[in-house]
């Protein structure tokens, strides 16, 4: 696999062609996936509850996501390498802009932030200055205490429109991708048909560009899963092939399936 650009990703979404996203936190991990044929690696803040022991992302600091984004980075991995800002990390235009650019620095060729449209504003700034951008709506797991836990998105019409306009207005602003999490199937094909940008789905179906699962949920490591997650180590010997089974069931269109759904 060629080095994967914004540019790769933008072709495959206008052939119809589906792309696949991995978390990883470490330069060994980050290596298998990369070697799996993922498009991109998501370091996540989901770090926090798979690596840290915490029961949400909110601990996680900005450190905390530069020293794992350093790991993966030194893998040299094919994929783009993607790294969440953290809990309260992108407040302020000069908060927003130096935790970027610690990220970036650390290897990232893309930032994630969670939230709708009050972050265009701050997506433009870092767009313009050359630091792209992944938005993050739906179900964000740093406003799991606003939410009143982990809880689908976007069931009522009035929910489902506001989701909408925000998936508009932060591809406006500037950003390259977008992830949907926990939202019902028809929303999610619906925006991602609306959107020039790719959009990637979590518990969002299976009518979005791309699909990103946890690397421990899609091998079976985590105590507690959501209905979305499918556990890809089923009948294989190694996490090499666990990690090429998911990628080839998203590519073929077999995972999600319904089940994996909400409506």
């Amino acid at each position: 696999m060629a080095k994967v650009t914004t540019s790769t990703l933008d072709k495959m979404k206008a052939a119809g062609e589906k792309f696949v996203c991995i978390t990883a936190y470490d330069a060994t991990f980050a290596r298998l996936v990369s070697e799996a044929g993922a498009e991109t690696i998501l370091v996540g803040d989901s770090l926090g509850m798979v690596l840290q022991g915490h029961d949400s992302t909110i601990p996680v600091t900005v450190d905390d996501m530069a020293y794992h984004t350093e790991c993966v980075c030194r893998a040299q991995p094919d994929s783009l390498v993607i790294a969440d800002m953290p809990f309260m990390s992108y407040t302020t235009a000069e908060q927003t802009m130096a935790n970027a650019t610690a990220l970036m620095q650390a290897g990232a060729q893309m930032v994630k932030m969670e939230g709708g449209t009050w972050l265009s504003d701050s997506i433009s700034m870092l767009v313009e200055r050359g630091i792209p951008v992944c938005a993050h709506l739906g179900l964000t797991p740093q406003s799991v205490n606003q939410f009143g836990g982990f809880k689908v998105q976007g069931r009522t019409p009035k929910e489902a429109k506001s989701i909408l306009a925000d998936a508009v207005e932060i591809q406006d602003a500037g950003a390259s991708l977008l992830v949907l999490e926990c939202i019902p199937s028809h929303l999610a094909t619906d925006i991602s048909a609306k959107l020039d940008i790719p959009v990637i789905g979590i518990g969002a179906g299976a009518g979005t560009d791309a699909q990103v699962l946890v690397m421990h949920d899609l091998l079976g490591l985590s105590e507690h899963t959501a209905r979305f997650v499918e556990n890809f180590m089923d009948g294989q010997a190694t996490i090499q092939s666990a990690l090429k089974a998911f990628v080839e069931a998203v590519k073929a269109g077999t995972y999600p399936r319904e089940e994996h759904s909400y409506r």
